[in-house]
């Protein structure tokens, strides 16, 4: 895209959000058989705010994680952005709409799939509830075809379209879910939970085919998560959300540097070394049998290490960076805030 004048300009924002916030009004109900009865005539309540003032963009053919422990309010900004719940405040633009308002021609333009809830019908086979989106949007016999063959075939699910949804694993039923969402190809997905409950290799075969669909299609996807392979599979950006506001908002290699002083030594050695040798060197220190792991700050690696091999007999040495997992999960517990930024890609 270029200007007037000629210059390369970045395209403008698929996801615009500017402090929204969503906040739920809450009836308690008291213990006790008096308690029970005054709260017939006046009952206990409290505000919850799910959603305080998030303000971000997100580019054309982005894949942003969305992070955060159970209740951060992960799913109330999906659900916002979808247009499912109106916020109590704040301003949002999803492709150019007002996503509340539910306008048909955003709601052919992006899909929604949450891995707790079904959008097949249960007692029938998927290959009808594909035949009923295709009705629902009105995509034309041949289109739908093709792009019904293309996602069958991508997860390798054509034998199972014909069976009732009710028989099928999780993992079976989530690939069938995601040819459902996809079956009108929207510009936008979002993505909450989808490989909750997954094994290993049912997450595996969903990681390969959204980055191939993501990548082909240069769809936007949101994706929710408390899976780190998820993030590190597919994301290049995050976005740490807890307590309703965004803690964190930049890429997973600037997690690792920013929020991590250290990095992980690990010595196979032929023999179980002396514990009390390890611990004179002043950092944290663990031992099993032959294997040393050593927490050693990040400035003094270079320096610490010919030091701590020395006079050993080393099998094998590893210098590894904080697991993903570790670093997002005390950024949760310090709920240290930082700005939220821009990608480059959204900027006008």
């Amino acid at each position: 895209m270029h200007n007037s004048s000629g210059e390369a300009r970045a395209p403008a924002a698929v996801i615009e959000v500017e402090a929204l916030a969503k906040s739920y009004r809450v009836f308690d109900k008291p213990e006790g058989l008096a308690a029970s009865v005054r709260s017939l005539f006046h009952r206990p309540s409290r505000v919850v705010e799910a959603l305080k003032g998030v303000s971000l963009a997100v580019g054309r053919g982005e894949f942003v994680a969305l992070l955060g422990p159970n209740g951060a309010g992960k799913t109330t900004f999906l659900k916002l952005l979808s247009g499912i719940i109106t916020p109590t405040r704040g301003t949002a633009r999803v492709l150019g709409h007002v996503p509340w308002e539910r306008a048909d021609d955003f709601r052919r333009r992006f899909a929604l799939v949450m891995g707790q809830k079904n959008q097949l019908w249960w007692d029938l086979p998927a290959a009808e509830s594909f035949r009923l989106h295709r009705e629902i949007y009105r995509i034309e016999p041949a289109r739908f075809e093709r792009t019904r063959d293309e996602l069958v075939d991508l997860l390798g699910v054509r034998k199972l379209v014909l069976q009732p949804v009710r028989d099928l694993s999780l993992g079976e039923r989530m690939k069938l879910e995601l040819v459902a969402a996809l079956l009108h190809e929207p510009e936008v997905l979002f993505l909450d939970e989808p490989t909750i409950g997954l094994d290993v290799v049912a997450q595996h075969a969903l990681h390969r085919f959204l980055a191939h669909i993501q990548a082909e299609r240069r769809m936007t996807i949101v994706l929710t998560t408390h899976y780190m392979k998820d993030v590190a599979a597919l994301c290049r950006r995050a976005i740490v959300i807890t307590d309703g506001s965004i803690l964190y908002d930049g890429s997973l290699d600037q997690i690792v540097d920013r929020f991590t002083t250290h990095k992980i030594v690990t010595l196979d050695l032929d023999d179980t070394p002396d514990a009390a040798e390890f611990a004179r060197l002043g950092f944290p220190c663990e031992i099993r049998g032959p294997q040393v792991t050593l927490r050693i700050d990040r400035q003094r690696i270079a320096d610490v290490l010919p030091e701590i091999l020395r006079g050993r007999q080393v099998r094998d040495v590893s210098v590894e960076d904080v697991p993903l997992e570790e670093i997002v999960a005390e950024l949760f517990r310090s709920g240290a805030v930082a700005p939220a930024r821009v990608p480059e890609e959204a900027r006008a």
